[in-house]
Parts: structure tokens; sequence; C-alpha cells
């Protein structure tokens, strides 16, 4: 005689089946197409959650959707600077990058940080390859232009931050020859120049970059916040490009978020589906995105 099933695991399987389920027309609503996702922040730095952020890449690709990383590694820049005793500042929120610090950002982040994230997806049972903006010419860059006006003189400048750069070219046949070999692409963001000189690129910035070139469904955007919030503090669940510029222009949309919010304007614009910021500290945040009406962030849509 079998033994008796626990009632209460009855019911737990029972909801994992319906979840299953739940998720079928959206697997098949993907599938065969390429999400991008821009990793990062808490995420990044929580063990836990990034063992389960490694097994829901993987899970995607088993599913038959195409994921692409990119990854960030602010934090751990800045420590490895400190015990080299690298003088380092930030101008506007973006790092001064001159000679001797980009080769410790290349270390950092085509380094460390980029295998860590590939092995990391390779335990989980996927099969990732980690890779730069310099590797086959994936990201071809030039220097960032950024100008700031003096409050005293009302006259404009121009900053140098060093070998920061911005994408000019995304090669995409790389991406596309790794998805068909069944490859996991993890990209460190780091770009190359015309005189081969490499340029340290914000993260978000390659992430829709990429995501425009390859025509990805979906661009991920993962934060250390719950996503784009009203004046009152509660989640805005959708928005329209004509309703995001209204608003920052009203100052509702502030601060860091800005950036973010631009990166998605201009992924969207270039023809990505859709843009999400969404809450990395969440776990399975990028499956409960793709796999569920709810998601767990802000879509950002063309109307």
């Amino acid at each position: 005689m079998a033994p008796k099933k626990d009632i209460g695991e009855t019911k737990h399987w029972l909801r994992t089946a319906r979840t299953l389920t739940e998720a079928l027309p959206f697997m098949r609503r993907y599938a065969g197409r390429t999400v991008v996702v821009k990793y990062g922040g808490h995420a990044m730095g929580d063990g836990k959650l990034a063992e389960l952020f490694a097994r829901d890449i993987v899970l995607m690709k088993q599913v038959g959707i195409n994921p692409i990383v990119v990854h960030g590694g602010g934090p751990q820049i800045g420590q490895m600077l400190k015990r080299l005793q690298v003088e380092s500042e930030f101008i506007d929120g973006l790092r001064v990058t001159d000679a001797r610090t980009v080769e410790v950002v290349e270390m950092v982040l085509a380094g460390s940080i980029n295998k860590a994230i590939v092995g990391a997806i390779n335990a989980a049972g996927g099969t990732a390859i980690g890779i730069c903006g310099k590797d086959g010419n994936l990201i071809q860059a030039r220097k960032l232009r950024r100008a700031k006006r003096d409050p005293e003189s009302n006259i404009e400048q121009l900053l140098d931050l060093g070998f920061v750069g911005e994408p000019r070219h995304i090669n995409p046949q790389i991406l596309t020859a790794l998805e068909q070999a069944g490859m996991i692409p993890v990209i460190a963001p780091l770009g190359v120049g015309a005189n081969g000189e490499t340029y340290n690129i914000n993260a978000d910035t390659v992430a829709g970059a990429v995501a425009a070139a390859v025509g990805a469904v979906r661009l991920l955007l993962l934060t250390d916040v719950a996503g784009v919030l009203d004046k009152q503090g509660e989640l805005i669940e959708s928005l329209s490009l004509a309703e995001v510029r209204t608003l920052m222009a009203d100052g509702t949309i502030q601060g860091g978020m800005i950036p973010k919010l631009e990166t998605c304007i201009g992924a969207v614009e270039e023809g990505v589906d859709a843009a999400v910021i969404l809450d990395g500290r969440v776990a399975h945040s990028v499956l409960l995105e793709v796999f569920t009406d709810q998601g767990v962030g802000t879509l950002v849509r063309r109307d």
C-alpha cells in the first residue's frame, strides 16, 4: 500500500504545476527571441541572489529564449582601485578614467567579475562564454563628450573624463554566432576605440545598445529600487515614451533614474519591443518579468 501524501505537500506541487502552465503562453511568445539583461547592483553582490539569477538565465535558454547578459561592476572596481592605491574621482556620477585606472577597470570587468558570472551560469547547467567589447570588435566606441555649465559664469565647459566612452557601433554577428552555438554571452562593458584604446562604458548604455543591435524583444535593467515611483512613492507599472518625458519634465523622475530611462527610451526607439526597470533585490525577478502578466518593475513601451 502506497504511503499517503501530505496535504500540504500536494498543494505545493499543485501550485508549482499551475505556475508552469501559466508560464507556457509567455514561453511561446518569447521562443526564439532575444532578451538582454543588465545585471548589477545588489543582485550581483548577494551570493544567493547571484545563484538564483544564474539558474533563471539557464532556464530561459532551455525554454528557447536567447538571453544576453551585460554586467556592471562599479563597487568592485572601486575596491580594487583602493587596494592598489590608485586615486579615482567622479564627475556627475561618471568615474574619471585615466590610463592607469582603465587597466584596473579592464582587469576587474573582463577578468574576475565576468568569469565569476560565467562560472555561476555554467554551474547551473548552462553554457556561458565571457567576452568584452574588445573581442571581435563587438563594441566599437568613441570618447564620451560631456559638457557642464559653470553656475557662476554660466559658461559651458567640456569635461575630460579620460577613457570613458560610449558605443559607436555594435557588431551583432558575434552574438548571433554564439546564440547559434547554444551559448549564453556574458558581456563586460568595455569598448575599443579607433586606435585600439580601451574605453570604460556605462553598463546600462551597453545593454541598451546591444538590445537595439540584436532586435531584442526585451531589455531588462536590474536595479536596487522597485522601479519608477510616482510622487507618492508608489510603483508605476507601465509608461509610454511620452509619459516618461512628461515625468522627467515635472521632476517626478530625477537623479540616477534619468539615465536609466534615457537608455530605455533609446532602446525602444531603436526597435526593442519594451524595456523594463526591475528590482534585482527580488528573487527570480527576471522570471517574474518574462513569464507573468504582473512583472515586478516598470515597463517602458512605445505608446
